[in-house]
């Protein structure tokens, strides 16, 4: 089997610092490599992959503001499909811009779709909702007006995430920077409860950051900038809990489950995914800043040897890879 993975172009694969939907897609491309399949990465020419590698960008233009991502985006797009009769299948891990190009080849194609941005985009979407497969990441995710051939939950390398039974005094935010990921409410809830918290993550919106997390930066509430993978399992394993308290419907919400692999139960605010990701057993799903209060204690009722447990039965990237081997079985022999 012959399948070309569309990787995203604003950052490495896999990301240096952030980029979760790059971070995914080199997990599922080595993965696929491991069980024999023959694959083709098309990401930044900077990428370290087992895959053969094909690229137009020279690294991500979130790293190279030299480059229009327009133009980089397009350039990189039409190179795979331009190339598409070298594969079996095409799995588009880029949004919504391949879909456009779906129609010109005979190869099939599959998308993950890691979530919507904006409603603005659904009209593509829907146009070829009948000629490419989709992929949801969560249940709750998936749009009503769309068809699903499956949803494949993300997965991680939990051997890259130090489980640790004794944590360390603080809690921990770890996201963007942005009214969504609700950093300003974490800093509420760790000042209401008297706890030290670390916060991190790449600044996205930058007024927000200044306006709602830099003024309460003290002695107890740090933030610690965009942590890469060489720090982020330090950081999650010794922190008594994780706090997501997100403002919009997570569709899967991968700092948790890498939090849960650690041993670092979790206390979210139960919107999107929460309550297909966050089970009573491992964490505390809450409706507002005061019940995120009042239960945070609580959490130390959790067994942190139940979260490790819990990633490794339903988390990993193995089972990821096999869920999408089985989405290409289906696909090849329909």
């Amino acid at each position: 089997m012959k399948i070309a993975m569309i990787s995203p172009i604003a950052w490495r694969t896999p990301p240096r610092h952030y980029g979760p939907w790059e971070q995914i897609t080199s997990l599922i491309t080595e993965g696929l490599v491991k069980e024999g399949l023959e694959v083709t990465l098309f990401a930044t020419a900077d990428s370290v992959t087992s895959a053969e590698l094909i690229s137009v960008a020279p690294m991500g233009y979130e790293e190279d503001k030299n480059a229009d991502p327009k133009v980089m985006e397009y350039l990189h797009i039409s190179n795979v499909f331009e190339l598409a009769d070298r594969f079996d299948i095409i799995h588009n891990q880029f949004d919504f811009m391949p879909l456009c190009f779906s129609r010109l080849i005979k190869t099939p194609m599959i998308t993950t779709i890691h979530g919507f941005s904006s409603p603005k985009i659904l009209p593509i979407y829907k146009k070829y909702n009948k000629h490419v497969r989709y992929v949801s990441i969560s249940d709750s995710d998936r749009n009503p007006d769309l068809d699903y051939i499956a949803t494949v939950y993300h997965g991680i390398d939990i051997k890259k995430f130090p489980f640790n039974p004794n944590p360390k005094d603080y809690l921990l935010f770890f996201g963007r920077m942005h009214p969504d990921k609700g950093a300003h409410d974490a800093i509420k809830i760790a000042k209401a409860t008297g706890m030290k918290l670390y916060l991190a993550g790449p600044i996205q919106d930058k007024v927000y950051f200044e306006d709602m997390v830099e003024p309460y930066l003290c002695e107890e509430i740090k933030y610690l900038g965009s942590v890469g993978p060489d720090k982020r399992g330090g950081l999650l394993s010794n922190a008594i809990a994780l706090l997501h308290p997100i403002y919009f419907d997570e569709p899967f919400g991968l700092s948790v489950v890498e939090s849960l692999a650690c041993g670092t139960p979790v206390l979210a605010y139960n919107r999107g995914s929460m309550s297909e990701i966050v089970a009573k057993s491992v964490g505390i799903l809450v409706n507002s800043f005061e019940e995120a209060v009042e239960k945070l204690p609580s959490i130390y009722n959790v067994k942190r040897i139940d979260c490790r447990k819990y990633v490794a039965e339903r988390f990993t990237s193995q089972r990821m890879v096999d869920d999408y081997i089985k989405v290409y079985k289906m696909i090849l022999n329909n």
